[in-house]
């Protein structure tokens, strides 16, 4: 298998339309029903790297494999040092170390671009995301029980954080 991760582009979108519909129909990973269309994710990407955050894709050979994005954590200026992110890996190349790929180089973006905090919001139940993200240096912060609901049921939500640098101020 031949890996390659680079900043996506809108050639990219279609790739990026089928892991993200893929894991709203089958997962809770996403705490969405409705599926997306190209033009959606070439928008998504366009608003993202417009505002000069990352969207990173994992092509095993040739083929979009995975992404990764962050961005706003919440909208006020005291937290502009704060990011939220999203990792996907499609299903058949999971197991792989995409994942964990892609993390690493969006945690290597996140500190060039000097931001202070990675959030990630992880479906409780999800121990792979989990797993990955404590392996990472992750912390876990918070569980919300049942914010959310998805296949009939009630969803928690872990919140985990990674602190990127020890500045002592902003």
């Amino acid at each position: 298998m031949s890996l390659v991760i680079r900043e996506a582009s809108a050639a990219d979108a279609a790739g990026i339309a089928v892991i993200y519909n893929d894991a709203v129909a089958r997962t809770t990973a996403i705490f969405n029903d409705h599926q997306v269309d190209v033009k959606d994710r070439e928008d998504w990407m366009a608003t993202r790297q417009q505002a000069g955050f990352p969207v990173l894709v994992a092509l095993c050979d040739g083929a979009v494999a995975g992404y990764a994005s962050y961005g706003p954590w919440r909208p006020h200026d005291g937290f502009c040092l704060t990011a939220e992110h999203s990792v996907y890996v499609a299903q058949a190349a999971r197991g792989r170390g995409l994942a964990l790929a892609l993390m690493q180089q969006l945690i290597a973006r996140a500190r060039a671009d000097g931001l202070h905090v990675l959030v990630a919001a992880i479906e409780a139940g999800n121990q792979p995301s989990l797993a990955l993200h404590r392996r990472l240096g992750f912390s876990e912060t918070a569980l919300m029980r049942e914010v959310a609901q998805k296949f009939g049921r009630w969803l928690d939500l872990q919140f985990m954080e990674l602190r990127l640098d020890e500045r002592p101020s902003p």
